[in-house]
């Protein structure tokens, strides 16, 4: 595109000329949309087929690498490529799909929004630079140098392009945005894509200077790129969805895992002057290992099935008492036991994360829940406080204190309350998990038993729950990612699928409380 073309038409000023390639572009987009939809019903009985609406800023990595996975698992990408507005729209008028790759976060957080994607995935950074010739022959050194009566400027279109949209509020927040749009339209053009903006700067004489992604200035030789103050701030996020409508959620999950795998996919992204995340190893279909809380239980196991099902992954799971799993942990990691140490770790109580803090990283204080006094139906002893378990001839169960949080904390709320070595006298089992406390309980050979108010789901219209008020009588779930796990993408998606909003009321019902 050449100056001269752009007055002819009169795009730069928004004359009749403009009217008319808008008019034209809409047929364009139609015509577009029409032939995804057509491609979409021919290959409709090709169950491994997938598409990909993809932000042309990240054609060449991608194309590679879709080239790659069809090679090796014989699953075609098409790729739609265009502006990250654009495709949203597209997006959002076919409900047609399977991945939306966008230039920028806040393109899939709209997408979210809008109920167009569910999960998302991370793998790249990029910040938008002033691109100009090789060896600056106009000294464009500042952003106002952009305003000089001697520069010819070319920007992403805001409507379209996600640099368009980052550099209108980058400069808009610089107090410029004015005075270069008017430049812009005076004497430059809005392109639909960075990539366009791009090549205006690269072809001719069209431009003197653009503002791009840095990644994309690095695949030209002969432009080179200048940070300025203003756009450093402007640093956005390369995500990948997976689209809510996708006939294929499982094939389209493995492919946005391949295209995020730190030896795969990122390499590809890496040489194309993107500055990468840390992904995931690649794995067709990887395994995860939990080590849970046994009071997690009820909440998490099904919901675990789901999301290894969707993802087309493969979870194996250990509910113990959380003394046993962190003693097993702490041999795993001193070599004196071969199990696989755990890509997560889901506690009873966060004291029992800190046991083992080193070795994950931040937790995730999720969920709390309180302990409570289980008793017999009507209630016989009478019992309303902790002070009433030390009646003559009761009969208590605790949980071990060497094996499971639980019983951890029954000794501190016990030994708080001043009454532990008087209801240690009639302790008659100490168990590693609350669950075979209640079903002593419910067999008949225990008068009380100190469990979680979770643990009690399904025997409180059975037996009565007396409450315990004390600030110690609280255990807080934690979620935490191993430090060394080959999956913290993947590990990251399960969390946030089990405490997402929908799983919330599920929670309040076991006896949860969400933090």
């Amino acid at each position: 595109m050449t100056d001269t073309s752009d007055k002819e038409l009169g795009i730069g000023q928004g004359g009749p000329g403009r009217m008319l390639f808008v008019a034209v572009l809409s047929v364009v987009l139609v015509a577009a949309l029409s032939s995804i939809l057509l491609w979409r019903s021919i290959d409709s009985s090709q169950t491994h087929s997938l598409l990909m609406y993809c932000a042309v800023g990240m054609r060449k990595p991608v194309e590679e690498i879709a080239k790659s996975y069809e090679k090796e698992y014989g699953v075609r990408v098409e790729l739609q490529f265009g502006g990250s507005n654009t495709l949203l729209n597209q997006l959002e008028v076919s409900k047609i799909g399977d991945l939306y790759l966008a230039a920028d976060q806040s393109y899939l957080d709209l997408a979210s929004e809008k109920g167009l994607t569910v999960e998302q995935i991370e793998l790249a950074h990029i910040r938008p630079v002033i691109l100009v010739k090789k060896g600056n022959p106009k000294s464009i050194v500042t952003l106002k140098d952009l305003l000089r009566d001697d520069v010819t400027v070319v920007l992403g279109d805001p409507e379209r392009a996600a640099i368009g949209k980052t550099t209108r509020k980058l400069v808009d927040d610089a107090g410029l945005w004015s005075q270069l749009e008017a430049q812009v339209r005076k004497r430059g053009a809005f392109m639909p894509t960075v990539t366009e903006a791009a090549t205006a700067v690269l072809v001719g004489s069209s431009a003197d200077a653009s503002i791009v992604w840095d990644a994309t200035a690095s695949q030209y030789a002969a432009l080179e790129a200048v940070r300025v103050p203003e756009l450093d701030s402007g640093e956005a996020n390369i995500t990948v969805g997976i689209i809510a409508t996708s006939d294929h959620p499982t094939d389209a999950l493995r492919f946005a895992r391949y295209l995020t795998s730190r030896d795969r996919g990122l390499p590809r992204f890496k040489e194309h002057g993107f500055r990468i995340t840390s992904g995931d190893l690649w794995a067709e279909r990887p395994k995860l290992t939990i080590y849970s809380g046994g009071v997690n239980r009820l909440a998490i196991d099904d919901q675990i099935d789901a999301f290894a099902a969707r993802e087309g992954v493969e979870i194996n799971r250990l509910y113990q008492g959380c003394g046993l799993l962190v003693s097993q942990m702490k041999s795993i990691r001193e070599g004196t036991r071969s199990d696989l140490f755990p890509d997560m770790y889901i506690s009873c109580d966060a004291s029992y994360h800190d046991l083992v803090s080193p070795l994950f990283q931040t937790p995730i204080r999720a969920t709390s829940t309180d302990m409570v006094i289980l008793v017999q139906p009507k209630n016989p002893y009478k019992i309303q406080t902790l002070a009433d378990l030390t009646q003559s001839g009761l009969r208590v169960g605790l949980a071990n204190p060497e094996e499971s949080a639980l019983g951890g904390l029954s000794r501190t709320l016990l030994k708080a309350e001043g009454v532990y070595e008087q209801v240690m006298k009639n302790c008659v089992v100490q168990t590693p998990t609350a669950d075979l406390l209640v079903n002593a309980m419910k067999a008949g050979g225990l008068d009380a038993a100190i469990v979680y108010r979770v643990n009690c789901t399904k025997v409180k219209d059975e037996m009565p729950v007396i409450p315990i008020d004390h600030p110690k009588s609280i255990a807080v779930q934690t979620y935490a990612i191993a430090q060394e796990t080959s999956f913290p993408k993947l590990s990251e998606r399960l969390f946030k699928y089990l405490l997402r909003a929908e799983q919330q009321q599920r929670f309040e019902k076991l006896g949860f409380r969400l933090q």
